[in-house]
């Protein structure tokens, strides 16, 4: 039997690697003669760089950088080849560099991620792929476009403080100074979202509570993404507003798409073509095990289980899922080619232990699946 492993993360609990591994650990208890494939995937958050550099055979580096709230820690990216790089922006503007009490997306900077660029450029990469999930800001990419020569200047000349509430002071957008080295650079992101920029499914209110704002630091941070975008299409006479993906991370997809010449891609789109999974499926596969922490009705919508199943579907090949939680709404998932989904929970069970155990329960949950298709196949 051929199986194809192909998780994402499951956040705060194991690498999509980590995931793959166990899942594959639960087949051979099962089926010890199966011919698995591991393939850790990533939407283009959490687990980007891991997935990219272990499938192009590159090194990963390190960078000293600004965090979120200013202080200092080192950032990991990726190079492949001989120029191109991979960089996640949770590396070094992530919610997870933030204590819970000292998040404050009024205040958080992104100035390391346009750092982790500038490194990145150093290095001599021309080709910049960029994961822009699990941010801790919220300032439209500002700090980043900063941190890479760009002046964001309020009405008296002066750079604008750090953060979403700089952006409220912001009157001119000066490009002279920008990295020259980035016009001879092609940068992807990948977007794990499509929300625009402003508005009721933006950046600030969506994704605002999240990273620590109240409700009125959320109207706060609409109208400071809403003056960029502004003083964007005044000054650069780009339309960011709409722009699908121009939300994610806080606005930076709409940072780097106006500052860097990005293009924004869905995340897991821009993974699967960049990993040949097409060819993978058209050499053969019996079965695909995929799965996350959660999935439910948002999954719909870029998320690796489901991406996986749409591919999976045009190649008649079944998809199993193995979740932390079932969500709302998943029954809609059924209809894009995942037969079934398990929870990897045994029984009644907090989310803290499931996070704490989630290895060995995942192990658990995928020796079940392949016990139930075994006793299926043998009713035929």
């Amino acid at each position: 039997m051929r199986i194809l492993i192909a998780p994402d993360s499951f956040k705060e609990s194991l690498s999509a690697a980590e995931a793959a591994t166990r899942i594959s650990e639960g087949i051979r208890r099962v089926l010890p003669a199966a011919q698995i494939t591991q393939l850790p995937l990533s939407d283009g958050g959490e687990g980007l760089t891991e997935t990219l550099i272990a499938a192009m055979a590159g090194r990963m580096l390190e960078q000293e950088v600004t965090a979120p709230m200013g202080n200092r820690v080192m950032a990991r990216f990726g190079v492949a080849g001989d120029d191109t790089a991979i960089i996640e922006m949770a590396e070094a503007s992530g919610l997870n560099l933030v204590p819970p009490a000292q998040r404050n997306p009024l205040l958080a900077t992104t100035f390391g991620t346009g750092e982790l660029i500038r490194a990145a450029l150093g290095q001599g990469c021309r080709h910049l792929i960029i994961g822009i999930g699990g941010s801790a800001t919220n300032d439209g990419g500002a700090g980043m476009a900063q941190a890479l020569g760009v002046k964001m200047l309020n009405a008296q000349g002066e750079d604008i403080a750090p953060g979403a509430a700089g952006l409220l002071e912001l009157d001119t957008i000066d490009m002279s100074a920008l990295d020259p080295r980035l016009s001879r650079t092609k940068i992807s992101v990948a977007c794990d979202v499509t929300n625009p920029l402003c508005g009721p499914r933006g950046a600030s209110r969506v994704y605002g509570p999240q990273k620590g704002a109240d409700a009125a630091a959320v109207d706060l941070m609409d109208r400071a993404l809403a003056r960029m975008a502004e003083v964007v299409k005044r000054d650069l006479d780009l339309d960011i507003c709409e722009l699908p993906g121009a939300g994610a991370a806080g606005g930076l997809g709409a940072g780097l798409a106006a500052f860097a010449g990005a293009d924004l891609q869905p995340g897991l789109e821009l993974v699967l073509e960049i990993l040949q999974f097409d060819t993978l499926l058209s050499a053969g596969q019996d079965l695909i095990i995929t799965g996350e922490g959660e999935i439910n009705g948002s999954s719909l919508y870029g998320k690796v289980p489901v991406g996986v199943a749409r591919r999976a579907r045009q190649y008649g090949i079944p998809v199993l899922a193995l979740v932390g939680n079932i969500g709302p709404d998943t029954k809609q998932v059924y209809a894009e080619g995942i037969i079934a989904i398990m929870s990897i929970a045994p029984g009644p069970i907090t989310r803290e232990q499931s996070m704490i155990r989630a290895g060995e329960l995942l192990s658990d949950a995928a020796e079940r699946a392949l016990r139930l298709i075994s006793a299926g196949c043998s009713l035929k």
